[in-house]
């Protein structure tokens, strides 16, 4: 479903990555490890082609970064689920509409975005919040919002930027927990994280560690 070809992307500073090939299939639960300034951000930006490889190429279902057109590429990010660390929440709408927004961009029919919104809200246990505003959430329900975001354009794969890197412990574990739900479900998910311990929550993951732009170990 994913496959990197040989692929360096280098910044105008020198970090970036530099030689990659690595595969995700559907269903995989992919932690990208490895300590700040790795390259992990970076393989997600080439994933969502937010950014373009300097040399090699990256397959993402049918779109090939060598080939795609500039057209094509909300079509591929329709496939792909985003989760960050800050959660990136629009502070003047509440949960309903920000789950909602990509829909109505997608010109998907209001009564198909009701039914969606409030299965992805229940699905991970918001149900009752939708006319919350996110500064009347806790940290973790706006991490959940951010993930109902995501999942409501039923993704091929989500993508996790360190997604628990401003939870405190027992809500990181929550988090986990409802994201290997989700995997179950059948949603490839790649995280990117330097918190080595949510490996324990996700035993059958594979991992790929990174370290200066390389990767330099698969299990």
């Amino acid at each position: 479903m994913i496959s990197f070809e040989n692929v360096t992307a280098i910044f105008p500073r020198g970090a970036g990555v530099k030689d990659i090939n690595l595969r995700v299939n559907s269903g995989d639960f992919v932690f990208i490890i490895g300590p700040s300034g790795a390259g992990k951000s970076t393989i997600l930006r080439l994933i969502y082609m937010d950014i373009f490889p300097d040399k090699g190429k990256v397959k993402v279902y049918r779109y090939d970064s060598s080939k795609i057109k500039e057209k094509e590429i909300p079509l591929l990010r329709r496939k792909i689920g985003m989760i960050f660390q800050d959660f990136r929440l629009l502070n003047d709408r509440n949960v309903y509409q920000n789950v909602a927004l990509s829909l109505y961009v997608s010109h998907v029919k209001t009564r198909e975005i009701k039914t969606r919104v409030y299965e992805v809200l229940n699905s991970v246990g918001l149900g009752h919040r939708v006319h919350y505003k996110p500064d009347e959430l806790s940290g973790g329900e706006q991490q959940r919002v951010a993930i109902a975001r995501a999942l409501v354009k039923s993704p091929i794969v989500l993508l996790a930027d360190e997604p628990t890197g401003n939870l405190d412990p027992k809500v990181s574990a929550e988090l986990m927990i409802l994201l290997k739900k989700i995997n179950k479900e059948g949603t490839a998910i790649v995280m990117a994280t330097h918190n080595y311990k949510l490996i324990d929550y996700i035993p059958d993951a594979r991992i790929i560690q990174m370290d200066k732009g390389r990767i330099i170990s698969i299990s």
